[in-house]
């Protein structure tokens, strides 16, 4: 946790830091609509004197006379100058948090993945455990499986998880129609020849051990067959 100490070291100062870049903001904006006022005032000013200078015949409208004065045009320069000092600082503070955010989302998928890698080992070791317990998984083509009709099968866990992402051995038998690996609670057929022979409750209808014999949907309609004749 010594990057999430750090980074949360770093992002403590982040709010003094806006507030500093956008009191300054705050600022120049007071100034910038103040200059701005003046500016107005001066050229309705300029214009009305250019207006009044027309219809006295001191001024012809194509005179070089027609036009604001300096000050005026410096007060509108001063004024743009003003408006990109303000641009440039929020830039500033967007790119401040831009920074943290680009950090965090480093770490999140940093911590995302140690946080996978430890559940792929707790399954490992859940697995192995599992196979050295001696369950009933060991192998479902041995005879020894056959004394263990309507026993219950679990693993670790009563549901499957499969969100988990955990690593699959390719040595684990697999069970049912759905071709899986045993968890929760499983129910054996009682054919000796049924060739998948255990059962997720749920992939057969089940929701709990049945009483007395029962036969998976292939071998049922083999009995029957059989009992016909």
């Amino acid at each position: 946790m010594a990057f999430l100490d750090d980074f949360l070291a770093r992002i403590d100062s982040l709010p003094q830091e806006l507030y500093c870049k956008y009191s300054l903001m705050r600022n120049l904006d007071k100034t910038l609509q103040a200059l701005q006022r003046k500016n107005e005032q001066r050229c309705e000013r300029e214009v009305e004197e250019i207006r009044r200078g027309v219809e006295s015949g001191n001024i012809t409208p194509d005179t070089s006379h027609i036009r604001f004065s300096n000050e005026a045009l410096d007060e509108q320069k001063r004024c743009m100058t003003i408006a990109d000092e303000k641009v440039s600082l929020a830039q500033k503070a967007y790119n401040m948090v831009d920074a943290h955010i680009q950090e965090l989302d480093k770490y999140l998928k940093k911590f995302d993945e140690d946080l996978r890698r430890e559940r792929e080992l707790t399954g490992a070791h859940v697995v192995e455990e599992h196979n050295v317990g001696g369950s009933v998984r060991s192998g479902k083509a041995g005879e020894s499986n056959r004394g263990r009709k309507k026993s219950r099968l679990t693993t670790a866990t009563e549901a499957p998880c499969m969100d988990l992402e955990l690593p699959v051995d390719p040595n684990e038998p697999t069970y049912c129609f759905c071709n899986q690996v045993s968890y929760g609670e499983m129910v054996a057929c009682d054919n000796p020849d049924c060739k998948i022979e255990w059962f997720h409750f749920g992939c057969v209808g089940l929701s709990e051990q049945p009483k007395g014999k029962w036969y998976c949907s292939d071998c049922a309609g083999t009995q029957k067959r059989r009992k016909a004749r």
